[in-house]
């Protein structure tokens, strides 16, 4: 039986791009052992050349750790929107409508302040019906507790 596209999760629930959370912190820890090992074998470097082989795989593997942040977490009293260098705690109400349109690299949220927010933790790039599935979850979740076009 297939599950119901509009299913509310159990509160409190996390969306996150999981797959391609895995792949960066994957090609991040593979980047960094392998720059790090590359520094430390090398020979005839010194000691200074050898730490600047270190933290750049620190570095490296800091923007990847970066990429792999976005999530949203949603709870009874309304929604935590983690971007890769913010994060922005919203009520339901302050949510009008959340938008995931053909073509659009992540979810969207039009707010009662009248900016649009977007949302990286829900992203169609490797798992597309994912993506649908939690955005259309979000929606249900907003309409039904926020002052969405079916809200309060």
């Amino acid at each position: 039986m297939a599950a119901d596209p509009t299913a509310r999760p159990a509160l409190p629930a996390t969306f996150r791009p999981t797959r391609t959370r895995v792949v960066l912190l994957g090609v991040g820890a593979v980047m960094f052992a392998t720059v790090t090992a590359i520094g430390l074998v090398l020979d005839g470097l010194g000691p200074g050349e050898r730490l600047s082989f270190v933290l750049t795989a620190v570095l490296l593997s800091s923007v990847l750790v970066l990429l792999s942040r976005p999530k949203v977490v949603v709870d009874e009293d309304g929604v935590t929107v983690v971007n890769l260098t913010t994060r922005r705690r919203l009520a339901w109400a302050e949510i009008l409508r959340v938008n995931l349109r053909p073509g659009d690299p992540w979810v969207f949220l039009d707010l009662s302040d009248g900016t649009s927010l977007p949302v990286l933790g829900i992203q169609p790039g490797i798992a597309k019906e994912r993506a649908v599935s939690d955005a259309r979850a979000l929606r249900a979740l907003a309409e039904e507790r926020g002052s969405g076009p079916h809200g309060n």
